[in-house]
């Protein structure tokens, strides 16, 4: 009779031959390939549980073929969230359960718009993209400046793109309908020449619209009906308009100083004091506050204190009451142009002064008149409005505070999006909901007012994938970032999230690093290690989500560690370089590098991931009942079962062999040997107890397990395999009245343990 250890030998030697051939018995081939051929076709719980062909395979696969008949209780566990402690499936002992579970995505969660992770990214690229708008105003502002030292001409000037666009913005003219003609004369004008550009072609205008604008006003001012009035106050605000519109042509004009034929006269195109005005007005066509507004507002604020000589000099200029407002906090809509001039009016040695009787509860009331030095009547000495201290306090104030709506206004706008994003069923209701539709687009870098929505909907209807989709030939990546920031398909519904893994693999995977990382811990360290390890894991579970290639992954140690670790592979052991070849490998090319290691679980984490084999995402790879990984370890693991078995027929003892080996790595203490048959059996062979080892308490068998089994051992493949040929050698004593008593000398004491009571082990075991 051949010996079990030579019989778990024989298949253990060469284990990847063993299962190989295993895969190739026709029973076996054929249950697996209608299991890869359908499992892809199961969308619901109920559709896998009604087929039995693909639910028993599973069952088998892992370990759980005994309770193939409890679809209700397997129902539960499959739609347990992981995620959830509370869950099923988690409060569940047996951890096969989880393992399970973790196999399949049934419980990925509703199919939404955004995930919360996606929108979390938003928000903070909104963030993001407004400071690339204040940073970018300083830019265009230093170019524009620069360059005009160089321009020769205004043609150069309107042939430089961005030159061109700075002093459209400045001065509120459309990029799409200017007239190259009219700018070129405005800027070749001199305003006090009556035979320039200007005042041959404008000033006849200006003067028509200026002569029927007063006309409109004394109408006006002897209209007796409502009806009348009404009227004319239409016509002088159409009046209005029209004369702003050639008015800023004149001011154009009035800002270079190019010669009439369009040349840069020898003092250059712009003076110092021409070049501060325009970058007043570009940054008052700016839609968002920034620190370049805050350094010219500072700047203007300074230059107008030296000729101010009343209250109503800064209340009648418009930038410096906003300046003074914003500077003190003093924004709130009640606060009007009368409240800052009894400010600045109060006498402060009065306690009835307005400052006084409000200070309590408007503390900022009481700062604004500290920093000015205005007389009860609001008049003061010209250039003593401020002491040098108080112009300090006050741009300080404002270099602090100028912002503090906007800030408010956006951190109000990130929550309410956050909010309403739950709601968005599909791309029609994204881009009809004003507030989130605008907040999207701005922080993708977009101007909601102009893009058009059919083009948005489009776009994110588009599979950024295809490099023939709408999307792509965009050749825009804005879009390509707003497309990736939702998870709408063609049919403009959400779809799953495309992300590097499946959120079920993301938590299995997290779960398995906890478990390897706490396990055979200290109790004086246990906390401390569980804390490390979720903090890693929860980094791990909002990076997953954040990843787009496969060269992100491989360059982020800490995310590698925490796969590999979970799969039991030690990370010190695997260069870069192999991963990459790992992760440039496609699983359906047998020749490819990852399908000719002799460890399938290689094959396993490749498949985990959504990428191709270039790297990147590709929806090609994701979704689905089960993620590519999950599909080869269940055919993996249903083919190691169905060999356990297949040697178990034969001999017993080498399937317990094969099956304590497999399981090792998965051990975490004395009573995860106990509440599993096999491995209890496995340790009280290997240690000769007796048969009523499992009557005693469980706690005393633990103790007898910590006892006869140094757990940490486990950790040591070397060690595994010295327990395994233990085993092998004792359960041949144990099942053969012919073993060889030198076979017994050399593993036991000469008497051995075998007669010994389970009672008297444990009381030698506390000694």
């Amino acid at each position: 009779m051949v010996s079990t250890y030579l019989s778990f030998d024989l298949v253990n030697r060469d284990l990847s031959a063993s299962l190989k051939r295993v895969s190739k018995e026709s029973l076996v081939a054929r249950d697996s390939q209608y299991y890869k051929e359908n499992i892809g076709k199961v969308k619901t719980v109920d559709e896998f549980l009604g087929d039995y062909r693909l639910y028993s395979y599973a069952m088998k696969a892992f370990g759980l073929e005994d309770m193939t008949y409890a679809k209700a209780f397997m129902k539960k566990v499959l739609e347990s969230d992981l995620s959830d402690d509370n869950s099923f499936a988690n409060r569940l002992s047996d951890k096969r359960y989880r393992d399970f579970a973790g196999a399949f995505n049934f419980t990925s969660g509703a199919k939404a718009a955004q995930t919360a992770t996606q929108s979390n990214a938003l928000v903070d690229l909104y963030d993001q993209t407004m400071v690339k708008q204040g940073n970018a105003a300083t830019t265009e502002m230093t170019y524009f400046k620069t360059m005009m030292k160089e321009v020769k001409s205004a043609d150069e000037l309107l042939n430089n793109d961005r030159l061109r666009s700075f002093l459209l913005t400045s001065y509120g003219i459309d990029e799409r309908y200017y007239s190259r003609d009219l700018l070129h004369g405005a800027l070749s004008s001199d305003t006090s020449d009556p035979d320039s550009y200007i005042n041959k072609q404008l000033k006849p205008q200006r003067d028509d619209l200026t002569a029927k604008l007063a006309d409109a006003n004394a109408r006006l001012a002897a209209a007796t009906s409502q009806a009348q009035k009404d009227a004319i106050t239409l016509e002088i605000n159409g009046y209005d308009s029209k004369l702003t519109a050639v008015q800023k042509y004149f001011d154009m004009a009035n800002a270079f100083n190019f010669n009439a034929d369009g040349t840069t006269p020898p003092g250059g195109a712009q003076t110092d004091a021409q070049n501060v005005m325009i970058d007043s007005l570009y940054l008052a066509k700016q839609k968002r506050l920034s620190a370049a507004t805050a350094e010219n507002e500072t700047g203007y604020f300074k230059e107008k204190l030296a000729s101010i000589t009343n209250v109503t000099d800064i209340t009648s200029d418009s930038r410096l009451y906003d300046y003074v407002r914003r500077a003190f906090n003093l924004t709130d809509i009640t606060v009007v142009r009368s409240t800052v001039e009894q400010i600045l009016t109060s006498d402060l040695n009065d306690p009835n002064s307005y400052v006084n009787r409000f200070k309590v509860a408007h503390p900022q009331y009481l700062e604004l008149a500290k920093a000015f030095s205005f007389k009860t009547d609001g008049t003061v000495e010209a250039g003593k409005a401020q002491t040098a201290e108080q112009t300090t306090t006050t741009t300080n104030f404002y270099s602090s505070r100028y912002d503090d709506e906007q800030e408010a206004a956006d951190t109000k706008a990130a929550n309410l999006y956050k909010t309403a994003i739950a709601g968005i069923k599909t791309v029609n209701d994204f881009i009809n909901k004003k507030d989130i539709y605008e907040f999207a687009l701005k922080a993708v870098g977009l101007d909601p007012s102009e893009v058009s929505k059919t083009t948005v909907a489009q776009a994110l209807k588009s599979d950024i994938n295809d490099p023939n989709s709408f999307v792509n030939s965009l050749k825009d990546e804005r879009y390509v970032t707003l497309v990736k920031a939702f998870n709408f398909g063609k049919d403009g519904l959400p779809t799953d999230p495309m992300i590097a893994q499946s959120r079920a693999t993301i938590t299995s995977i997290a779960s398995s690093y906890t478990v390897m990382m706490t396990r055979f811990v200290a109790a004086d360290k246990l906390e401390q290690v569980k804390k490390q390890a979720k903090d890693e894991v929860a980094y791990y579970t909002d990076k997953m989500q954040k990843i787009q290639t496969a060269d992100e992954f491989i360059n982020d140690p800490k995310l590698v560690n925490i796969v590999l670790t979970s799969y039991g592979i030690d990370p010190k052991t695997v260069k870069k370089d192999f991963l990459k070849q790992v992760f440039a490998s496609d699983l359906k090319d047998p020749n490819s590098f990852v399908n000719k290691q002799t460890n399938t679980v290689w094959a396993e984490i490749l498949g985990t991931f959504n990428f191709d084999k270039s790297g990147h995402l590709s929806k090609e790879m994701s979704g689905g009942t089960q993620s590519r990984g999950k599909i080869i370890e269940t055919e993996n693991k249903f083919t190691r079962q169905t060999l356990e078995e297949e040697q178990g027929a034969e001999n017993a003892g080498v399937r317990l062999a094969l099956y304590f080996k497999r399981m090792a790595g998965r051990i975490t203490s004395a009573y995860d040997i106990l509440g599993d048959t096999a491995l209890q059996e496995f340790f009280r062979v290997n240690f000769q107890l007796p048969d009523s080892f499992s009557n005693l308490n469980v706690d005393k068998q633990a103790a007898l397990v910590k006892k006869y089994m140094n757990l940490e051992d486990l950790k040591d493949p070397e060690k595994v395999d010295k327990m395994v040929k233990r085993f092998t050698a004792m359960y041949d004593l144990k099942n053969s009245s012919s073993s060889s008593a030198t076979a017994l000398s050399l593993l036991t004491n000469s008497n051995g343990n075998a007669g010994i009571s389970a009672d008297l082990l444990y009381n030698l075991s506390r000694k």
